[in-house]
């Protein structure tokens, strides 16, 4: 497969995406989550593929959240349909049916956070940082990531608790 803003290869039964926009460190625009949903659906698919390792090109950003260029075109009525698509997406992979490991690379944040969440596992490297810097301008995170992080959390405190007995 080839894509424009995505590295696609697969290799011995595992399929390495990486998010290759390294100039806008790996923003995520309308045209990078439809490969990415193009990619997901191809490594579903295709049963000799048994896993996924996501990653964002270069050092300084797995993904560093959304284009802000392209969200600040948006309407109500279109930022509704960018927002939905981005979930359907980040919904594909966590329900990959297959693990996904997101290596975290840097900055994660935004829509980067949110997708490092739907991976099945997350390893950081020791500058990655995650955020949801979305919420100091008083909006949601927009891919459903507020649900994932309170899954997480719960599932940290639950581990933690579990450890204390």
């Amino acid at each position: 497969m080839s894509f424009e803003n995505l590295l696609f290869e697969t290799k011995d039964a595992i399929a390495y995406i990486t998010i290759n926009r390294p100039k806008v460190l790996n923003a995520l625009n309308a045209a990078t989550m439809e490969e990415l949903r193009q990619a997901l659906h191809a490594v579903k698919n295709d049963p000799g593929i048994r896993a996924v390792i996501l990653t964002g090109a270069g050092e300084k950003a797995f993904v560093a959240g959304a284009d802000i260029g392209e969200l600040a075109k948006q309407n109500p009525v279109t930022a509704k349909e960018y927002t939905l698509r981005g979930q359907n997406v980040l919904n594909l992979m966590e329900n990959l049916g297959k693990p996904v490991i997101a290596c975290l690379n840097g900055f994660a944040l935004g829509g980067g956070c949110e997708m490092a969440l739907a991976a099945t596992l997350r390893l950081a490297s020791e500058n990655a940082k995650l955020g949801q810097p979305e919420v100091k301008l008083g909006i949601i995170a927009g891919y459903g990531g507020s649900r994932c992080l309170d899954l997480s959390v719960k599932a940290l405190l639950c581990s933690c608790c579990y450890r204390a007995k």
